[in-house]
C-alpha cells in the first residue's frame, strides 16, 4: 500500500510551529540584549570629555612651551576659550616642523591613534614648507595642493623619501582625522611681521590659499588666520607691531601676540557657527576676543 509523507489528521504540526516562533523571539532578544551589551561597553570606554588636538609648529607652540626666551606659541593659550569641564586641550605642536617632517617623524601618528569620534583637530603649517627638501633640515614640501611627487635622497641619512605637496599632506591630515570620527579645522598660517605698501603681505595666493583648498577637497573647516591676524596687525603702524609682538625675528612673538594670535583664531571660530567647536567655547568668550 501506497505511503504519504504529508502530515496526518490530527498530528502535532501546530505546536512545531509555534516552538519555531517562540525559538525565534528568543534568539532575537539574545540579539537585541548583545548589541546593548555592545552599546554599553563603547559608551563605558568612550572619554568623559571631547578633546582638541593641535598641530603645527613654533607660531603654535614655540620650544617647550614655557616661554623660554620670552617667546610664545598662540597654542598655549587657546584653553582659556574653551569649557574645561567638556573639552581638554592638548598641543601637540612643535618648533621646526613643516607639514612634511611632521608626519614623517611619526608625530601625526601618535595624534591619530588618540583620536576618538566626536574630538577636534586644529592644524596649522606653511611657515617650514620652504627651503631644501634632501639637505640641511630637509623639511620642504613641493608648492601648491597637488598630486605630484619627488623622490629625494636625505643628505642626514642616504635614505630615500618621496615628498609630496603641501596640500597633499594637508588633505591626508583632514582626510584621517575625518576617517577616525574627529572634526578638523585647517588654519592659513599666521602671517609674518613682514609689511609692503603700508599693509601685511598675506599668505592668500600660497600656503593661504592650498590650505583652504585642501580643507575643502575632503570636508573639513578653514579659518584664515592669516587675514584675520594681519587686519589687527593693520590697525597699528609697523613699528608698533613689532615693539608690541615681535622681540626678535619676524616670525616668532611673544606672550602679547600669541595671545592676540590665540584671539584670533577664537574670533574665526566665532565667525563660523557651523563649525561644532563652537559648542565649547565658555559663555564670554566673544567679550574676550573684543578686547584685542
Amino acid at each position: 500500500m501506497a505511503t504519504s509523507n504529508s502530515p496526518a489528521k490530527g498530528s502535532n504540526q501546530p505546536l512545531l510551529s509555534k516552538f519555531r516562533k517562540k525559538h525565534a523571539m528568543s534568539l532575537l532578544c539574545l540579539f537585541l540584549l548583545s548589541c546593548l551589551a555592545v552599546s554599553s561597553f563603547t559608551s563605558y570606554h568612550k572619554p568623559d570629555k571631547a578633546t582638541l588636538y593641535i598641530i603645527g609648529d613654533s607660531t603654535v607652540k614655540n620650544g617647550s612651551g614655557t616661554g623660554e626666551g620670552g617667546l610664545w606659541g598662540w597654542g598655549d593659550f587657546i584653553s582659556a576659550y574653551f569649557d574645561s569641564t567638556k573639552l581638554n586641550v592638548e598641543n601637540h605642536a612643535i618648533g621646526g616642523r613643516s607639514s612634511r617632517t611632521f608626519l614623517t617623524e611619526g608625530r601625526w601618528d601618535k595624534v591619530l591613534d588618540k583620536l576618538q569620534p566626536g574630538d577636534f583637530v586644529l592644524m596649522q603649517f606653511g611657515h617650514n614648507d620652504g627651503g631644501p627638501m634632501a639637505t640641511g633640515r630637509a623639511r620642504a614640501s613641493i608648492k601648491g595642493n597637488g598630486d605630484e611627487t619627488q623622490e629625494v635622497t636625505l643628505e642626514a641619512t642616504g635614505k630615500k623619501e618621496v615628498v609630496h605637496s603641501y596640500g597633499w599632506y594637508m588633505r591626508k591630515y583632514v582626510r584621517e582625522a575625518r576617517a577616525k570620527g574627529a572634526i578638523p579645522i585647517v588654519l592659513s598660517p599666521v602671517p609674518r611681521n613682514i609689511w609692503k605698501d603700508s599693509k601685511v603681505v598675506r599668505a592668500a595666493e600660497d600656503y593661504g590659499k592650498w590650505a583652504a583648498e585642501a580643507a575643502k577637497a575632503e570636508g573639513g573647516y578653514f579659518i584664515d588666520l592669516n587675514e584675520i591676524v594681519a587686519q589687527h596687525y593693520e590697525k597699528q603702524k609697523p613699528e608698533e607691531v613689532k615693539a608690541n609682538y615681535f622681540p626678535g625675528d619676524h616670525t616668532h612673538t611673544n606672550l602679547a601676540g600669541a595671545e592676540l594670535n590665540a584671539a584670533a583664531v577664537i574670533e574665526g571660530l566665532l565667525a563660523n557657527k557651523e563649525i561644532p567647536l563652537n559648542d565649547y567655547l565658555v559663555s564670554d568668550a566673544r567679550k574676550k576676543v573684543s578686547a584685542f
